[in-house]
Parts: C-alpha cells; structure tokens; sequence
C-alpha cells in the first residue's frame, strides 16, 4: 500500500533546466573535441608536408595544383643525402652533443633549483632575481662574447664550446625551482636532515626523485634545443668533420639549384629521432604527473 508520501515527485520545469544542462554539456563536449581534432590536424600538417616532399621530386612538388600524396623517390632522395654529406658523423656528432647538454643542464639546473628552493643562504633571492634578469638578454647578443671567450680558451672547433656554454641556464633553473617549490614538501627535507642526511644525499634521494617528471619536461626542451641548434655550431665549428647535422644539412642547399626534394629528405631524416626522444621522454613525464596527481 502506498501513500502520497511515498510517489515521486516530478517538477517538469527541473526536468526541463536537467534535460537543458545536459544538451549544454553534450554541445560544449562536441566543441570541445572538434577544437582538439583541428588543432591536431594543423599541428601533424607540415610533418605530413615534409614526407610528402620528400617522397616526391624537385619538380613534383612546385607542380600546380600541389600533389599531396606521397611518391616512391624517397630512397632515391635519401640516397642523394647520404651521398652530398657525412650523415651518419652528423648524427653521431649532434647526438653526442644534444645527450651531453642535457644530461648537464638537468644536473647543474636541478641542483641549483633544489638549493634555491629549499635551502637559505646569503644573498639568495638577489640571485634570483639577477638570474631572471638573464631572461631579458637577447641570445644574438652573446654570440660574440661567447667566440671570444671561446678563441681566448682555445676551444673554437671543438665540442667543448657547444656543450660547457649551455651546460646550465636560467630558464631551467627557474621551471625546477618552482617545481621543486611546491612537489617537494619541507617536512622531507627536514626529516633527511634529521637522519643525518647532508646537502649532497638529500638532493639524490630527496630531490632527484621529486623532480623527475620536471626533469623530463627539461631534458626533452634541451635536448630538442641542441639537436636544432644552427647559428652557434656554424659559427664555433670549422673542422668540416666535426660538423653537426643542421650545418652539414645547410650545405644541399646550392647556390644557383637546390634540389629542394634531397633538402625536405634531410630534414625528414633530422626530425625522425626527434621524435623517438619525444616518445621515450613523454612517456615519463606523463607518468610521473599521473603519479603526483595520483598521491595528491
């Protein structure tokens, strides 16, 4: 037997604003997605462009209307690029280079972050803020400076000036430092420090741990930024043998004919390890930020 207090109670102007609410839901989902789509697709074109140009011809790809599908001269082109350059010393070269920048710069940045983050020590904040100051120096500037440095060291033409100058910088420092501000709770420090832990321990046991997923971020940033880096390896490097891979790619492009098919090869070639990197580094930084959200 029921009663009246026991039917439900229907208000249709609340089924209305839940069935509005939902339709909202469903249409901002929809926008939501198709922004993502687009903005997937304007991102992954101009890979998509250098493959095709690459698959095609010099003179196939200044036809008109365009052609957007891919051709069988890729080996062709990539064999013409192996033979007008060192390619595989150009590798090796910006591979030893681009592994040696970031292993340093996510050392020496990290352990200064650590420091600025969770220790006091004189003068502490003035420099930080000298070292943000850093950020408004245009890099061109230093171009100079940094070859004199480098000539009065005698260090023109060799890897050293290509790796010690960028063997830290401010940029890490500061992402690091703010990481390491709010992922690292001073109650840890303060516990190694307890058990007897100085500076040098609490930083590879405390530090190195809760800095990981950061420590990704900035090893795939300076890695990617070694790997592409043009001006300064064309200005430092004389011996042809030392050569990295975007100086020795700068050499197809010829004077009077540039046979723009080899060209888009060679960068195809460039980005392809890129992007292994990216894949192998992401995977740690999206994990370790799944973890952290995980535990908080």
């Amino acid at each position: 037997m029921t009663t009246l207090l026991d039917k439900p109670v229907t208000d249709p102007e609340q089924g209305r604003r839940d069935r509005n609410s939902a339709r909202r839901s469903l249409v901002g989902r929809i926008v939501t997605h198709l922004c993502i789509i687009i903005g997937v697709v304007l991102s992954l074109y101009p890979f998509y462009w250098l493959v095709v140009m690459s698959t095609n011809t010099t003179a196939e790809i200044f036809d008109y209307p365009p052609k957007l599908t891919f051709g069988p001269h890729l080996i062709e082109n990539v064999t013409a690029v192996v033979e007008n350059i060192d390619l595989i010393g150009a590798l090796i070269n910006t591979l030893f280079v681009s592994l040696a920048c970031a292993v340093l710069v996510m050392f020496f940045d990290s352990l200064a972050a650590f420091a600025f983050a969770k220790y006091n020590f004189p003068a502490k904040n003035v420099l930080f803020v000298i070292l943000i100051a850093t950020f408004l120096v245009p890099g061109s500037l230093s171009l100079v400076p940094s070859f004199v440095l480098m000539s009065e060291i005698g260090w023109v033409g060799r890897f050293e000036a290509l790796i010690i100058p960028g063997a830290a910088n401010a940029f890490g420092i500061f992402l690091l430092r703010q990481f390491a501000a709010g992922s690292i709770p001073d109650e840890l420090v303060e516990s190694a420090r307890i058990d007897g832990a100085g500076f040098w321990r609490t930083y590879f046991y405390v530090g190195i741990p809760m800095l990981r997923s950061g420590l990704a971020f900035l090893g795939i940033f300076t890695f990617i930024g070694a790997w592409n880096d043009y001006v300064w390896p064309l200005i430092v490097l004389v011996n042809p043998q030392q050569q990295t891979l975007q100086t020795a790619l700068q050499t197809l492009n010829s004077i009077y004919i540039t046979d723009y098919s080899m060209v888009m090869a060679g960068a195809l070639i460039s980005v392809v390890p890129l992007i292994g990197i990216f894949i192998i580094g992401s995977r740690h930084f999206i994990a370790n930020i799944a973890a952290g959200a995980l535990k908080g």
